[in-house]
């Protein structure tokens, strides 16, 4: 009896973009959309109010910031209502924050599924990056409604809406991708990264027009990709702000690079993960 040959399977490490497994979390994918659901079901489990807080939390902060800085302050606001103007910038800057600061402690909050079972680490920080999605989409709503109130409807504009939001993702998941494995090792980056968004949000103009930045300095104002992200949503849905030009290329230059870099720098220090974990 003639016995079957050997199989033997060579294991190599991955190189160039092989080594970022793009194509194995196109194959997860299904598992990309379980971690998105749970990822959103669990934000607002047990809570008396339940997903109504998606839409109370930018709300209640565009009321406190419309007293402060619109009534008290007079900050100006490119002739628009304050509360617009304001919730505008405030809608993509929330988006922003939760997905930066959820995605750069996803391995640490995701350790008991990692260190069990093996699947392309890379999906853990996409799925909670995009679960705030439908967070914005459900507090588009509001704005929308704020929009029919002051009698401001968007125009032809409205059709770039989709870039600023894709660029916004973009943005946090590369961040993310750069803190998920820092993470891992100290535990203290989490509180780091809250601290950071919270004086960040002041680099932005959420509750300014980047208009009042001097001219001179308004190209390194404009390096912040966020700062492109809000001007041109504004843009985009009430015609004042920062239209498509070169600032949004090179923005959009600036963060394909840095996920680039950051899906690198994620993929070569997974290996090392459940170690740590």
């Amino acid at each position: 009896m003639v016995s079957a040959p050997l199989q033997v399977t060579h294991i190599r490490p991955r190189q160039g973009w092989s080594s970022l497994s793009l194509r194995e979390v196109w194959e997860f994918r299904e598992l990309l959309y379980f971690l998105v659901w749970r990822e959103v079901k669990g934000r607002y489990r047990q809570m008396a109010l339940g997903p109504l807080w998606i839409v109370l939390k930018p709300f209640i902060t565009m009321v406190v910031m419309s007293v402060v800085f619109g009534r008290l302050a007079k900050v100006p606001s490119d002739g628009l209502p304050y509360p617009l103007f304001n919730y505008a910038g405030l809608l993509p800057w929330t988006m922003f924050s939760i997905a930066v600061s959820k995605s750069s402690t996803s391995l640490v909050s995701n350790m008991s599924i990692i260190s069990k079972v093996y699947f392309p680490r890379l999906v853990v920080p996409i799925s909670t990056a995009c679960a705030g999605l439908l967070d914005f989409c459900m507090s588009l709503i509001i704005l929308v409604a704020m929009m029919v109130y002051y009698g401001h409807l968007p125009g032809w504009q409205a059709v770039f809406l989709p870039v600023y939001v894709l660029l916004a993702i973009l943005t946090a998941l590369a961040l993310g991708l750069c803190l998920a494995t820092v993470a891992v090792r100290y535990r203290d980056v989490g509180f780091a990264v809250d601290h950071l968004l919270q004086v960040a949000m002041y680099a932005t103009p959420v509750v300014y027009p980047s208009s009042l930045v001097p001219e001179t300095w308004r190209w390194l104002y404009l390096l912040n990709p966020m700062a492109v992200v809000i001007e041109g949503f504004r843009w985009s849905l009430l015609g004042k702000g920062l239209p498509p030009g070169p600032s949004l290329y090179l923005a959009l230059g600036l963060v394909l690079l840095l996920l680039f870099l950051g899906a690198h720098h994620f993929v070569r220090s997974e290996r090392t993960v459940v170690d740590l974990l």
